[in-house]
């Protein structure tokens, strides 16, 4: 071989192992690289909330830490599809991922997740009374801790102040709206050609009103509880309440009948507000429609987004420090996070002026409130969701009968949930 040959050919050979190399330590786009100075970090917020969090990364990055955040924002069903896959590959793993509150049971089951057993006694401030607790103790399972809390994020009822005050001027006195309150101002409104309440997203409406109603998803932590009284009640409330006129009709906007002044009660989540903060009339932001005025009794459908790590061979101690490191940082700089709409689920916000005059501050403002706070962690709540959102509206519109709507729902969820114990 000549000399130039040589040349080309050692040429080759590093190239190629350099690609080797970059492919075995999980180059490329979210991978997880344990020699890199950065903590691949996959989350759901391609949204508005993504440049909120952006900005929270950025300015952490701003502080010099050993380990610098890479964001890697995923659309959430493509993330949720992704994960099961490069976890199960053992390549291009996240080192650190955010999800949501219900799909941990399930992750943990299928041991998929590390611990932070070991590791929060280097960080005392990341503690249960440093937290929201409805957020934090979802995070324990079966005495280890599988998740730390960014958010609460909950369901609650926006208002037109000055419709409130035409039609219900002291229903609010209490920052409780019940059911009884709202048929009273919805009939007011009907002659005025008002909507009195908007029907919404269905699975936060039923799954409050459910467990006002005193149901559960499930008595075991497997099996569902779907079909009983409890959800027969309270799927029947809004179908009555739709038959009677006093909602929102089928193929109507809600957001804009709120924006243009002809919607009294709007359910929706925290997180809305930034899509009708610049509506031209003032309103307000309240607990989620409730059947009794007792602030002990209320419920507000809540999730939270939830710091997990998956496991991951790739990653080292120090870069698991690192990660550990960010979070720690958030516990005392969540403001960002708040201006997305979102709460925070650190207790030190309270400590924040600024945060206690935004409208979504009222459910973490004492520890009352924050009791209402209720997240349905039902390990197959993904099933119930996904019938929630197919037909729930339809049979709070009448075109579907409330016993099929019932018995349908419990068949659904408990096929799927036997299909994927048989092909485990």
């Amino acid at each position: 071989m000549t000399m130039k040959l040589r040349k080309i050919a050692g040429i080759a050979l590093a190239v190629g192992m350099c690609a080797t190399m970059l492919a075995g330590c999980g180059g490329g786009s979210g991978s997880s690289n344990a020699d890199s100075k950065e903590i691949t970090f996959w989350n759901p917020f391609v949204g508005a909330d993504g440049s909120n969090m952006k900005k929270m990364i950025d300015e952490y990055n701003k502080t010099n830490p050993e380990f610098k955040i890479k964001n890697v924002s995923l659309k959430e069903g493509d993330m949720y599809t992704k994960i099961p896959t490069v976890v199960n590959s053992g390549k291009n793993i996240p080192d650190l991922n955010i999800v949501h509150a219900e799909r941990i049971k399930q992750y943990k089951d299928n041991d998929m997740l590390e611990t932070y057993d070991d590791l929060l006694a280097d960080y005392p401030d990341i503690k249960a009374e440093n937290y929201v607790g409805e957020a934090w103790n979802l995070g324990e399972l079966d005495g280890s801790r599988y998740s730390l809390p960014l958010d609460i994020h909950n369901w609650g009822t926006y208002y037109n102040k000055e419709l409130l005050e035409k039609y219900a001027p002291t229903a609010l006195d209490d920052n409780i709206l019940t059911f009884d309150e709202v048929k009273e101002a919805a009939a007011k409104a009907k002659n005025d050609d008002v909507r009195g309440i908007a029907v919404t997203w269905v699975k936060p409406n039923f799954l409050s009103l459910m467990k006002q109603e005193g149901g559960a998803l499930t008595e075991d932590g497997t099996a569902p509880t779907l079909d009983t009284e409890a959800s027969k009640n309270a799927i029947s409330l809004w179908a009555d309440l739709y038959k009677d006129g006093l909602t929102t009709k089928d193929g109507e906007d809600p957001t804009q009948l709120f924006l243009a002044g002809k919607l009294l009660f709007f359910p929706e989540g925290i997180w809305l507000q930034n899509n009708i903060k610049e509506a031209k009339f003032d309103w307000g932001l309240t607990n989620s429609p409730q059947l009794s005025d007792d602030l002990s009794k209320t419920v507000n459908w809540a999730s939270s987004h939830q710091f997990v790590m998956f496991k991951n061979e790739a990653r080292s101690e120090e870069k698991t420090k690192g990660i550990m490191e960010f979070i720690n940082w958030l516990r005392t700089n969540s403001l960002e996070w708040a201006k997305a709409g979102q709460n925070p689920a650190t207790l030190d916000i309270l400590n924040n002026e600024e945060y206690k005059e935004m409208p979504q501050s009222i459910f973490l403002s004492t520890p009352e409130q924050q009791e209402t706070l209720s997240i349905f962690d039902y390990k197959y709540n993904g099933y119930v969701s996904e019938y929630l959102d197919a037909h729930g509206f339809d049979t709070i519109f009448g075109k579907q009968k409330v016993d099929d709507f019932l018995t349908n729902m419990q068949k659904e969820v408990t096929d799927k949930i036997s299909k994927d114990s048989s092909n485990k």
